[in-house]
């Protein structure tokens, strides 16, 4: 799964990091003084490096795959920037006597595990080693735990780094930092220094809007003030071994990160590769300045002011780092905009769902939450990228259809509760346990079964009031109390399901009505049988659209979530705006002119009366694409323009007149249900032309399109 939304204020930040970076190595207002100096090199650039961890956890976190596979690929793509970095700098440790050291295994060992070839490449054994350590620390305890630990990590790590001075008064401590500083020259590492960023990085990006964007810049403001006295005193008690690690740069990272993460737009991710390549590259460009200035005899303007020296520095570094902008990884993320090798994919609009799920959750009743249904693979968009993704916007509590869903949910670490709303074999039952799975109650026969398995799980119980699918008779007022007595059964919810709540016809709305009075006068019944009545639910999306005035403690809400009707035109009482979240695009993969008289597809349903361009678009049937949009029925969308399709649409493939459209060509996008330029195809046109509805459509998408977030 791809992620592709836009953090700007990260992504030019990173370049200001960088920046940063280079002032601490320059100290270029040392020009002004040594107490400018301190403050701008020692304590306000210090927020540089600790900037680029959180950033990784934040966007380790925005992951949506496997924790495992996305700290393999980052830890691949960190070691190949640290080898090429060794590689690069290799003939300044050769030019500087680095190999003339002695004894010199230890020495590359230690520097290659922890303090860099060259003084600037600690960063990338530390974020490795942090990654993991931080990674392992969230699997294992969860992110509370686990920034619990990097807490008691980080303040070892500042008694051998600002507070060092408190250390050396210990005999004791004095001998531990000794033996450690054998190990690794700093406690600013990957151990000590970098996981305490790196988990606060995916706590964020697991709720990021915790504060309004000018009280996080308040906050951080005066954190940073905090930190700049906290370092001003430090520095003249004489108490620092190093001046990396502050108390009060914890808090300054937390709000700094909240403001500038708040900042969206459009992807800049010339900035990550700019911001890496200065990063890399500035302490050569330093050395190749001071060997210019030493043939030139320029030393004491271009290298002794220091201020120029940054000057000089930053424009070779910058000049290099457009040249070279690390294109593998630019080529990666630019795939996902183009499709490029792809051959059909679904774009999923990560800030339309997050959107839509904040405006339900705002028309709620204050003792309501939204419960997002993600049976299904969310409708066809994706189960766990769905859920995860509704995680981050603060829901908790979903809904599935099976078993097997709710544990890819849980697999994919998606916290809060879930239920199955499917009925689940008894023999299961361990794996509810295993997983935290809440079970539907289908009957009294299931419940008997449950319980008698001899193992503790949740229930919500389903209660028919019509519809005559699962749950007790809503008349069976007894076996449902009796249900609530049984030992292994923790009942903490209780549901029915309006059938016919989208309907406004007079008769689907005076049933509607009945089933509501039924399941009302069904859990006062049982208050009379001195049972205390969990969390309620009835309202589905139309229950909610069209019966709002019900409170309840969830909403189930499942199509609307996703931004779409049901079918075309139908009308509800309550109006909200919801966006669509979902778009199927493919592409065309050959372009081609027949002749008059000529036929396209199987069945040669299709006759050109007159010369005609045709173009073959890489999805078919067996992608979700209905067949009964063969022969002119169904249109799609290229370069903003409708194009029929024609013939019978294959498995795999289907076939477009593009005669009208212009100059189309291979690669060209395809957009089959979404927007392309002003022109739109909505999932509710589509299904009823194929004489469904959107649910049908969106859940049938094959397993073979590709998932892409924008």
């Amino acid at each position: 799964m791809r992620q592709e939304k836009g953090y700007t204020g990260i992504d030019w930040f990173r370049i200001a990091a960088a920046l940063l970076v280079m002032v601490i190595h320059i100290s270029p207002f040392a020009v002004f003084g040594d107490m400018p100096d301190f403050l701008s090199s020692r304590v306000i650039a210090r927020i540089a490096v600790p900037f680029f961890f959180v950033t990784s956890g934040f966007f380790l976190e925005k992951g949506l795959d496997s924790r495992k596979d996305k700290l393999v690929r980052y830890t691949k793509t960190t070691l190949q920037l640290y080898l090429a970095a060794i590689i690069i700098y290799l003939p300044v440790n050769v030019y500087m006597g680095y190999f003339k050291q002695a004894p010199l295994l230890p020495v590359i060992i230690k520097d290659l595990l922890f303090d860099g070839t060259m003084y600037h490449l600690w960063y990338f054994p530390a974020a490795i080693l942090g990654a993991w350590a931080a990674g392992g620390m969230i699997k294992k305890t969860g992110k509370k735990k686990a920034l619990l630990i990097a807490l008691v990590l980080y303040g070892i790590g500042l008694l051998g780094d600002s507070y060092y001075g408190l250390a050396s008064q210990s005999s004791v401590l004095h001998g531990l930092y000794d033996n450690l500083f054998t190990i690794s020259d700093y406690t600013r590492n990957g151990l000590f220094f970098a996981p305490v960023f790196l988990v606060m990085g995916a706590w964020i990006a697991e709720k990021e809007n915790r504060y309004t964007r000018g009280s996080a810049l308040a906050a951080f403001i005066v954190s940073m003030l905090a930190m700049t006295a906290e370092g001003i005193i430090l520095h003249k008690s004489g108490m620092q071994r190093h001046d990396s690690m502050y108390v009060m740069l914890l808090p300054c990272m937390w709000f700094f990160f909240h403001w500038i993460s708040s900042f969206h737009g459009k992807r800049i991710t010339v900035c990550r590769n700019v911001s890496a390549a200065i990063y890399m590259i500035h302490p050569l460009m330093i050395v190749v300045v001071r060997l210019a200035a030493k043939i030139s005899g320029s030393q004491k303007l271009m290298v002794d002011n220091t201020l120029i020296l940054y000057v000089l520095v930053l424009v070779l570094s910058g000049c290099f780092a457009v040249c070279c902008r690390m294109l593998p990884v630019q080529k990666n993320q630019e795939k996902t905009f183009s499709g490029k090798g792809y051959r059909a994919w679904l774009e999923i609009s990560t800030e339309n769902l997050k959107h839509n799920a904040e405006v339900l959750q705002k028309n709620m009743p204050e003792s309501c939450k939204l419960m997002a249904v993600v049976k299904a693979e969310a409708y066809g968009h994706g189960g766990v990228v769905a859920a995860k993704i509704l995680n981050q916007a603060g829901v908790d509590a979903f809904a599935v259809a099976t078993l097997q869903e709710g544990i890819a949910l849980r697999e994919q670490e998606v916290k809060g509760d879930i239920l199955i709303l499917g009925y689940t074999a008894p023999e299961d039952i361990r794996k509810i346990k295993k997983y935290n799975l809440i079970q539907t109650v289908c009957d009294s026969n299931h419940g008997r079964a449950l319980n008698a398995c001899g193992i503790p799980v949740s229930v919500h119980v389903a209660v028919d009031t019509g519809m005559h699918r699962i749950g007790f008779s809503v008349n069976d007022v007894k076996q449902i109390a009796w249900l609530f007595h049984m030992k292994n059964l923790r009942v903490c919810g209780i549901f029915t399901h309006l059938c016919a709540a989208d309907s406004n016809k007079p008769e689907d709305i005076h049933f509607t009505d009945q089933q509501i009075a039924d399941f009302y006068g069904c859990l006062e019944r049982l208050k009379n049988y001195g049972i205390k009545i969990p969390k309620v639910h009835m309202q589905s999306s139309y229950g909610f659209l069209n019966y709002p005035e019900l409170h309840c403690h969830y909403v189930r809400a499942g199509i609307s979530l996703y931004g779409a009707d049901s079918r075309e035109n139908i009308q509800t009482k309550r109006k909200l705006d919801l966006k669509p979240v979902l778009s199927l695009r493919s592409k065309v993969i050959q372009v081609r002119t027949i002749a008059a008289g000529e036929t396209v597809g199987y069945g040669r349903m299709f006759r050109a009366e007159t010369e005609r361009k045709i173009a073959v678009v890489s999805i078919g049937y067996a992608d979700g694409y209905p067949r009964c949009l063969s022969c002119g029925k169904g249109k799609v969308l290229v370069k903003g323009h409708f194009a029929p399709v024609i013939g019978r649409i294959c498995m795999d493939q289907l076939m477009i007149d593009i005669t009208d459209i212009g100059i189309v060509s291979v690669e060209d996008v395809v957009t089959l249900i979404g927007q392309d330029g002003d022109a739109d195809i909505r999932i509710e046109k589509i299904s009823g032309q194929a004489d469904s509805i959107a649910n049908e459509l969106l859940s049938r998408m094959g397993s073979r399109l590709e998932l892409v977030l924008k």
